[in-house]
């Protein structure tokens, strides 16, 4: 029962607990807390998919005929009967997959990433004119890149960049700039991007027919607004306004985070909404508490203890 009930609640966390939540329009008004309630049910899901696969696999060592567990294949077919021990296996056998493509998830989406950005900070470096003056002071280095159209994104890492165009400086004022510098050295402050990359690999790490895309798109839309917070704080909502109709069409390229995007408009709203709420934010963590707890105290310790009593014995 244990092992059926997190396998459950794994299907819950994976599909429609994430398409509820994508739907739900409390997160923006706090989106810390929505990533952490987010990350949460990404957490609990990976670790109720390992129970479910670890609580069958304790039932492969059933009580032989002494009371001790069985420790061979024979024995154990012999207690459990073929068909059912075959099943077992099978699930088991599921679980180390999904921990392997979890992993193998994880070093992808870190080498690709990390490639594609060293790359491209390369040719940044050498096309850019570096701006280390007083507007540049803070987390990252500032290239101006000769391009007409309004561009500003940056490029998380050890060694982060903060790219804009002529373009922006010749359309932006100067609390304009002020307001766009200040959202992009947000996401290299607090390292969105090791935020995005471990949703990027859980998303990958499930099968298509269980997972959600709906989990990476709000956290990628999140963690903007946690950077037009810190923007808002610099420069205030109007000019980080502007800067962000000015840069909407701006292309974000592979691996970087920019200031527009498709997520634009939403943000928009929420500039021109009410602000975040401290009751919304508190309701989230102790939300994201209860996902990881709740089923650990109610579905784990029972198997546990039955375990210790088994191995006991």
């Amino acid at each position: 029962m244990s092992a059926l009930a997190f396998t459950l609640v794994a299907l819950l966390l994976v599909g429609p607990v994430p398409e509820i939540l994508a739907r739900a329009s409390w997160p923006t008004r706090a989106p810390r807390a929505a990533i952490v309630l987010w990350q949460a049910v990404a957490v609990a899901a990976v670790l109720s998919a390992f129970s479910a696969g670890i609580a069958i696999a304790s039932r492969l060592f059933v009580p032989g005929p002494d009371g001790r567990p069985t420790a061979t294949i024979t024995s154990e077919i012999r207690a459990l009967g073929l068909p059912l021990w075959l099943a077992y296996v099978t699930v088991f056998a599921i679980t180390l997959l999904i921990g392997a493509r979890l992993l193998i998830a994880v070093l992808q989406v870190a080498i690709a990433t990390r490639r594609r950005r060293a790359h491209h900070r390369m040719l940044v470096d050498l096309l850019g004119v570096a701006r280390d003056g007083a507007t540049s002071t803070g987390t990252g280095h500032l290239r101006i890149l000769d391009v007409p159209e309004p561009l500003a994104y940056c490029l998380p890492g050890v060694r982060s960049r903060v790219v804009l165009s002529n373009g922006t400086l010749n359309t932006l004022s100067d609390n304009e700039i002020t307001a766009i510098l200040r959202h992009e050295r947000a996401h290299l402050r607090a390292r969105h991007d090791l935020v995005l990359e471990m949703f990027t690999a859980v998303h990958a790490a499930f099968p298509r027919f269980v997972r959600s895309a709906r989990a990476l798109d709000a956290v990628r839309v999140l963690v903007e607004m946690l950077a037009d917070d810190a923007a808002v704080r610099a420069a205030g909502p109007t000019p980080l306004a502007r800067a962000l109709v000015a840069c909407a069409a701006g292309p974000t390229p592979s691996g970087a985070l920019a200031a527009g995007g498709p997520s634009t408009v939403v943000r928009l709203r929420r500039l021109g909404g009410r602000g975040n709420s401290l009751a919304v934010a508190a309701g989230a963590y102790l939300a994201a508490a209860a996902v990881l707890i709740v089923p650990t105290v109610s579905l784990a310790v029972p198997w546990l203890t039955e375990l210790h009593r088994l191995f006991i014995a």
